[in-house]
């Protein structure tokens, strides 16, 4: 396939094991309102900015039969819990590596997160290697229309680094994400889940044409 134009990163779950702890945070706000959330949809709140996942959580509760609290009220008892777990979040395996192999082949790169960037700042504090990556779209970006599953984020990354979409390949862990990527027209790599049941979940949502990883150490360059 040669060597792709640019390199686009997601974060969370893909560099940063946050997934775990996002849903973690998700089951333990939800349940001050009454509800449990199901494996599917914790699956559906990732890749996705926070605002958007309030919104969706708030449907699910309202659609329960349950009262929704406002989104500032549902957000409030969600974020101190996630900035606790978030302290000492572990890299992926693979994750450093293959961002420094990226940079040394001078490949163009660009973080594309639904995080904002106060919240890239905190998870990332302890891995000086994502610093790297200057060039970002993150979720609370000026510039930036509509979040993930949209295209816009991977399309804005792109322009900004004078690069075909057609030719990037995107490093994708969610559905929202690799649906977003697949809309900018990027070559889509996809990390799956560790956790058996949500990769099988996951397999059959995801767009045509991504290529499927278990791990980022199996990625190549040639």
């Amino acid at each position: 396939m040669g060597l792709p134009a640019a390199c686009l990163f997601d974060l969370d779950g893909l560099l940063l094991d946050t997934e775990p702890l996002h849903s973690q945070a998700w089951l333990e706000a939800t349940a001050g309102f009454g509800l449990t959330l199901a494996a599917d949809q914790l699956l559906a709140l990732r890749g996705r900015r926070r605002l958007d996942c309030a919104e969706q959580v708030r449907s699910w509760i309202a659609q329960a039969d349950l009262v929704p609290p406002s989104r500032e009220a549902l957000l409030a008892v969600r974020q101190p819990i996630a900035e606790l777990l978030m302290r000492q979040v572990p890299a992926m395996p693979g994750a450093q590596m293959l961002v420094e192999r990226c940079i040394a082949q001078a490949i163009p790169a660009a973080l594309v997160s639904s995080s904002s960037a106060a919240a890239v700042a905190h998870k990332s504090g302890p891995h000086g290697w994502i610093a790297l990556l200057e060039n970002r779209v993150l979720g609370d970006d000026p510039d930036l229309g509509a979040g993930k599953p949209a295209p816009d984020p991977y399309l804005l990354a792109a322009r900004r680094l004078g690069v075909d979409p057609a030719v990037c390949w995107a490093f994708e862990d969610s559905l929202a994400g690799a649906r977003s990527a697949k809309a900018a027209g990027c070559l889509v790599h996809v990390l799956l889940p560790a956790e058996q049941k949500l990769a099988v979940g996951l397999k059959p949502q995801l767009p045509g044409g991504c290529t499927l990883l278990q791990s980022l150490e199996q990625v190549e360059f040639r």
